[in-house]
C-alpha cells in the first residue's frame, strides 16, 4: 500500500529502514496524540473529498459467484440520496487493517491500534446502497487497484467520476496482490474458524464461510517477474468478468449477490452505454489497464496512474491499438519505466503522458487526504503539493480524455490544455531525462 510498485527497484537495506522509519513515525504519532491530547496527527479537517459533479453519488457492493473465482467489485454510481444517507466505512472491517499490517510487515496486533486510530473513523464520500438514478444511459469505468490495496482505498477518484455522470466498478483482485480480500465456501469445506460477524458485507446462505486471502509475499529465492506477470494476466481477466457483469445487469439478465443488500440491481438496466467503456488504474493497476486494453476492443481508452510497467510483457504492445493517457507523479518514476511507456508511443493512436509536479507515488489513493503533513511526508502519503490540486489535475485531465476518446456530449473539453501538460503544476511529458540510445 504504502508502495504499489516500486518493490523490485529497492535494495533490501533502504526497504528496511523505510519500513522502520515507518513503524517509528506510527508510534510516535499514536503515543504523542495520546499523551498530549492534541490532535496534530488526526486532523478534524482531514478526509476524503466528495465528488465536484452535479449528481449526487452512491456506492454498492457486488459478488457474483462465492467461490475465489467469482468476480467481486465496489459500484460508484449516480443516486438519489436522501438527506443522513448512511456512508460506509472507508476500511470495511479489521481484516484488512491485518493486510496492509501483513503487506507493511509490522505486528498486526500494534497496527491494528494504529490503523483503526488514525484511519477508522473516516467514511467514503457515498450514500451506501442509495437508490440508483436513472438519467440516460451514463459511460462505464473499470477501475483496477495498485498492488497492496483494495478495493476502497481510491475512494476520492471513483467517487468523482461517479458524480461527473459514470458508472464506475472499483475491482478487488484476488491473484493475491490485494492487502486483502475474501470470498466463500460452503461450511462442509471451510476451515473452520471463529470471525465478526460484519454489518455491512453478509452472505445470502448461512451454508457459506468467509475465506480470507492476504498478500502473498515473494517466496525466498522466487524470482520477480513470473509471479508479477502471471498477476497482471489474472488481474485483467478479472477486470474483464466485471465487465461482462456490467453488460449482463444492462441486458436486464438477473445476477445473485453472494451478499446481502438493498441495492435492486435491476434499475440499472438500459442504463450504461456499453459503447463507450474505459478502463482505469494505478501502479500494478495502471499496468492491468494496458494488459486489458490488449484483451477486449470493448474498452475504448485507458488512463494509467503512475504506472508500473515491470509485471507487462512488450510482446503485447503492438495489440493495445485504443488511447492511452499516462498521468504519473513526480517522485516515482525512473528511465527504465519511462521508456516501457514510451515504447507504447504511435504516431497513429494517441498517445498521452503528463506528470503532475510535487507529487508521489500515493498520491492517487485516498491515503494522502487522511494525514497531517508531517506524517504524511515521513510516510511518502503526500508530496510537496496541495493533495487537493493534485486529484483536481488528475480527475479534470482524465474527464477531459474521457470526452475526447468516448466521444462524450459534455463540457470536459474545458481541462483539454491539462491533458497536453499546459497548467503551472504540470510538466509535459516526463521529468525523467531519457538517454536517446535507449530509445
Amino acid at each position: 500500500m504504502f508502495n504499489f510498485g516500486r518493490i523490485v527497484q529497492e535494495p533490501l537495506v533502504k526497504k528496511i529502514y523505510e519500513w522502520s522509519l515507518l513503524i517509528s513515525g506510527l508510534k510516535w504519532c499514536h503515543l504523542s496524540s495520546v499523551a498530549m491530547g492534541n490532535a496534530s496527527c488526526h486532523n478534524n479537517h482531514l478526509g476524503i473529498p466528495p465528488g465536484k459533479g452535479p449528481h449526487q453519488v452512491g456506492c454498492a457492493d457486488l459478488m457474483v459467484g462465492h467461490t475465489v473465482q467469482g468476480t467481486f467489485f465496489r459500484l460508484y454510481y449516480p443516486c438519489q440520496a436522501s438527506e443522513g444517507s448512511e456512508k460506509p466505512d472507508w476500511i470495511p472491517c479489521r481484516e484488512y487493517f491485518n493486510g496492509l499490517a501483513d503487506f507493511m510487515k509490522m505486528s498486526r496486533t500494534l497496527s491494528e491500534r494504529i490503523f483503526n486510530y488514525l484511519f477508522g473513523s473516516y467514511k467514503i464520500p457515498a450514500a451506501w446502497n442509495a437508490s440508483f438514478k436513472p438519467d440516460g444511459k451514463y459511460p462505464v469505468i473499470i477501475f483496477s487497484h495498485g498492488l497492496g490495496a483494495f478495493r476502497t482505498l481510491y475512494s476520492a477518484i471513483c467517487a468523482e467520476l461517479a458524480s461527473q455522470g459514470f458508472v464506475v466498478a472499483a475491482v478487488e483482485h484476488r491473484d493475491e496482490s490485494a492487502s486483502a480480500t475474501f470470498y466463500y465456501k460452503e461450511k462442509g469445506e471451510a476451515e473452520q474458524r471463529p470471525h465478526a460477524v460484519h454489518q455491512n458485507f453478509r452472505p445470502i446462505s448461512d451454508n457459506l464461510e468467509e475465506q480470507w486471502m492476504y498478500y502473498r509475499a515473494l517466496k525466498p529465492g522466487e524470482l520477480e517477474r513470473p509471479l508479477r506477470n502471471k498477476q497482471v494476466k489474472q488481474r485483467a481477466d478479472e477486470c474483464i468478468r466485471a465487465l461482462n457483469l456490467l453488460i449482463d445487469i444492462n441486458a436486464g439478465k438477473s445476477v445473485e449477490n453472494v451478499l446481502q443488500s438493498t441495492f435492486d440491481w435491476t434499475t440499472l438496466e438500459n442504463c450504461m452505454d456499453l459503447c463507450r467503456i474505459a478502463v482505469m488504474g494505478h501502479s500494478f493497476g495502471g499496468a492491468t489497464v494496458i494488459e486489458c486494453l490488449c484483451k477486449e476492443v470493448k474498452f475504448k481508452c485507458g488512463i494509467a496512474l503512475d504506472t508500473w510497467m515491470f509485471p507487462l510483457d512488450e510482446e503485447i504492445f503492438p495489440s493495445v491499438k485504443q488511447p492511452i493517457f499516462f498521468i504519473n507523479s513526480e517522485k516515482f518514476q525512473w528511465a527504465g519505466n519511462i521508456i516501457g511507456m514510451k515504447k507504447l508511443d504511435s504516431a497513429m493512436i494517441p498517445r498521452k503522458m503528463i506528470t503532475i509536479k510535487g507529487t508521489v507515488h500515493q498520491s492517487f489513493p485516498d491515503f494522502t487526504f487522511l494525514t497531517g503533513n508531517w506524517i504524511g511526508k515521513i510516510l511518502k502519503l503526500k508530496g510537496e503539493i496541495d493533495p487537493h490540486i493534485a486529484m483536481d489535475l488528475c480527475n479534470q485531465s482524465s474527464l477531459a480524455f474521457l470526452q475526447r476518446h468516448l466521444s462524450l456530449e459534455r463540457d470536459f473539453n474545458q481541462w483539454d490544455h491539462l491533458i497536453e501538460g499546459k497548467d503551472d503544476n504540470l510538466i509535459p511529458g516526463t521529468n525523467i531525462t531519457i538517454p536517446q540510445s535507449s530509445m
